[in-house]
């Protein structure tokens, strides 16, 4: 049945009429059935690390749309904590983590391979997608890039710069590089242990790659990615994965080939045309519509959808969003987006 499935055949590098689609954030708080399941959790974090209850949210996007793909619901931040770092969730405003700023901070954290006891109820939940897909859906895991992570664990939360990371790195170097190579290890076991749970293609969030210049994006946005991709594709041969440096910009060029990459996912402030050039002569692209389209909806989310499609339809594509949906999103033009996808 995989050699059926739509998004294993433009990972493996075919051109199909029409492109299969899914979208980052599918499962969230757009749709009111997944606010529904979040209250009966109790909060984030425990909806993540309930297998029952995270199989059901990443479940409602398939039934209700159809989608291609199915991506495991979790977070990239579970990483750190099965490192040991301490995290939890303000209400609107987002995570927050104990940080790693000083040679003490790091010596805290826990070895790379012993990050399966936290994360065991992830594995549970690909396990049971897994069983519960529709034969035609992609199961896909994920994780965060080590550089988008390593972001959250030294400044504690999100930032708009990414500016005590860089700081970092700038002022203790061999600090920087060994919470880098930390997370890197950590991430290779827990993709690992998601495709052993049934995960068929993994996809690497590199979500704040765009702020690394110069070798600084070689060394830490490309060298992990490849590493990564590396060690999952030498203990899993044929396992696909999609690597997503968002806002990377002429960084994409070249990027498949550097990482081993199968698929690389751009975000939308590229034109899918220098796209089309640039980055998908060299294999699959995912991507890129803009996502404020699902909140505005109507002629121009057709009209940009069409555009979008009709620029990769000369090789591999998998069709999605520039980035997640957001929470304002109307789920009425989610449909619409694919149904103009799938007519188009």
């Amino acid at each position: 049945m995989a050699s059926q499935k739509t998004i294993l055949k433009a990972l493996a590098g075919e051109t199909q009429a029409t492109p299969p689609i899914w979208m980052m954030r599918q499962a969230g708080r757009y749709l009111p059935e997944y606010r529904a399941t979040r209250e009966q959790a109790g909060d984030f974090l425990s909806l993540c690390y309930n297998p029952d209850l995270a199989t059901e949210v990443t479940l409602q996007p398939i039934r209700r749309y159809g989608f291609d793909g199915a991506i495991l619901f979790a977070d990239i931040l579970l990483v750190p904590q099965a490192l040991g770092a301490d995290l939890w969730f303000v209400t609107g405003e987002g995570p927050r983590l104990s940080t790693v700023t000083q040679q003490a901070d790091f010596d805290k954290l826990g070895p790379a391979d012993e990050v399966h006891e936290t994360l065991n109820p992830i594995y549970q939940t690909v396990r049971n997608l897994s069983g519960a897909l529709p034969p035609e859906t992609t199961l896909i895991g994920f994780a965060g890039a080590p550089w988008t992570v390593a972001t959250y664990m030294i400044a504690g939360r999100g930032t708009p710069d990414q500016g005590p990371a860089h700081a970092l790195k700038s002022e203790n170097r061999p600090l920087f590089e060994a919470l880098m190579q930390r997370i890197t290890e950590a991430t290779i076991h827990y993709l690992s242990a998601q495709i052993d749970a049934g995960a068929e293609v993994v996809k690497v969030f590199d979500s704040w790659a765009g702020s690394l210049k110069g070798q600084d994006f070689e060394d830490f946005a490309v060298a992990p990615t490849k590493r990564i991709i590396s060690a999952l594709k030498e203990k899993h041969p044929g396992i696909p994965v999609i690597a997503f440096p968002r806002e990377a910009g002429d960084g994409y060029i070249g990027f498949h080939e550097k990482t081993g990459a199968d698929c690389v996912a751009i975000d939308n402030s590229v034109s899918p045309e220098w796209a089309a050039e640039h980055v998908q002569k060299d294999g699959c692209v995912q991507g890129n519509l803009a996502s404020s389209h699902m909140v505005t909806g109507g002629d121009a989310l057709v009209r940009e959808t069409r555009q979008v499609v009709e620029a990769f339809r000369g090789g591999p594509h998998i069709f999605n969003l520039g980035h997640g949906i957001t929470p304002d999103a109307d789920p009425d033009n989610v449909q619409l987006m694919i149904d103009t996808v799938r007519s188009t």
